[in-house]
């Protein structure tokens, strides 16, 4: 079952130059920056209200960050997640439901997490994140 929104993945080409609008404009705390190797990106997350705005920065030009980037060059809203207690069950069942999954199995994401997309074409062209707390 789905409990919240977890995070909000935004793309940019530099962390550090995105981080500054967060921290100066709008008073937020960076909680880290951590490197995600297998999934090609760099991510700095802030928290207001519950939900962590998840900064996303390529790591090699052909990571799907460096990709929609190259069709998005300003950068924007790359994925919405979804926070539940069981990412398996969950992709098990959006599937018997007909909607497309990018991940057929979870992957370790940051902060650990098991995280599965499904695809825009079955979500209304919105990139779709289940994530659950933990490792796989």
């Amino acid at each position: 079952m789905l409990q919240k929104i977890d995070h909000i993945g935004i793309a940019v080409k530099s962390i550090e130059d995105a981080r500054k609008y967060y921290e100066n404009a709008l008073g937020l705390k960076c909680e880290g920056v951590e490197e995600v190797a297998d999934q090609k990106v760099k991510t700095a997350f802030f928290v207001v209200g519950g939900v962590h705005i998840e900064l996303l920065e390529p790591t090699s030009p052909d990571s799907p960050i460096a990709k929609y980037l190259e069709k998005n060059p300003h950068g924007g809203i790359h994925h919405i997640a979804f926070l539940t207690d069981d990412v398996k069950s969950e992709l098990k069942s959006v599937s018997e439901k007909g909607v497309v999954l990018i991940n057929v199995e979870p992957k370790i994401g940051a902060h650990g997490k098991q995280i599965a997309f499904l695809h825009p074409k079955s979500t209304f062209g919105v990139l779709t994140e289940l994530c659950q707390n933990g490792e796989c």
